[in-house]
């Protein structure tokens, strides 16, 4: 789709779209890619490797603006975070490699069972506003196999980081639900900026849909992580219990329609 051939209606649309993304974005430390790319492929009629390719450009600004607004009150674990991207890099080159060697439906499955766990984890473990993430050289394994556990589903099934990374830093590490999202929206700067430019040389990315999907999720995004500060823990946790069933019934459905025998 040209400049030339975008109507006021589709503007409007990837701002909306760029407004429900930010504010879900600084509210539960994901990239915002599950409601984008829905949206630009049911909404705004967008191929589904190139609403991907979009998503994931507009993820970096509004990653950005988030991790500010979690760093002022200080809930950014830096290096883990730094840990974290660098696995799931690798992991990343891992799951797309695996991508035609595996079975993506099954998969699909096993990561709905896993999106089940965390949901009822999160009504039984809310950790103290207070915990931190020490690093020991426990932890930083622990890290290191999260983020490289990240990269590989993120490659095979196209699932966000933050949707594993939060409830993986707060369930296994038990620090705090703020300190879970400000690290998540650190770690996936880097590793959006790589894919993104992986998709630029494909031509899987629409600039301008990037550019302004992006810009309206910063405006949004300081109003997010200024909603999780507000939410006590106990809130937070049902909130993103709710969020990740909606991950899963998304996931479910991928799954179901993908066993379906095709018809001749």
């Amino acid at each position: 789709m040209s400049t030339s051939e975008r109507s006021a209606r589709t503007v409007l649309l990837l701002i909306g779209i760029g407004l429900a993304a930010g504010l879900l974005s600084g509210l539960f430390g994901v990239g915002g890619g599950t409601v984008i790319v829905p949206m630009l492929t049911f909404l705004a009629g967008f191929e589904h490797r190139r609403a991907a390719g979009t998503s994931l450009a507009a993820i970096v600004p509004t990653a950005a603006v988030g991790v500010i607004s979690y760093a002022v009150h200080g809930a950014v674990a830096w290096i883990p975070a730094l840990i974290l991207a660098a696995a799931a890099v690798i992991g990343a080159q891992v799951g797309t490699w695996l991508l035609a060697r595996m079975p993506v439906n099954v998969l699909r499955w096993v990561f709905v069972g896993f999106l089940v766990v965390v949901i009822i984890g999160l009504f039984f473990v809310i950790p103290s506003r207070d915990a931190q993430l020490p690093l020991t050289w426990l932890s930083v394994l622990g890290l290191i196999a999260v983020g490289l556990l990240t990269g590989v589903l993120s490659g095979l099934l196209g699932v966000g980081g933050g949707v594993i990374i939060v409830p993986a830093l707060m369930l296994g590490f038990g620090v705090s639900d703020l300190i879970a999202k400000g690290t998540s929206l650190l770690m996936m700067i880097p590793t959006a900026l790589s894919g993104t430019i992986g998709n630029l040389r494909r031509g899987n990315v629409d600039l301008f849909a990037a550019a302004l999907v992006g810009v309206s999720a910063c405006t949004m995004t300081a109003v997010g992580a200024w909603l999780a500060t507000l939410l006590n823990p106990t809130a937070a946790n049902i909130l993103f219990a709710v969020f990740v069933a909606f991950i899963a019934v998304q996931m479910a459905l991928k799954a179901w329609r993908g066993g379906r025998p095709k018809k001749a």
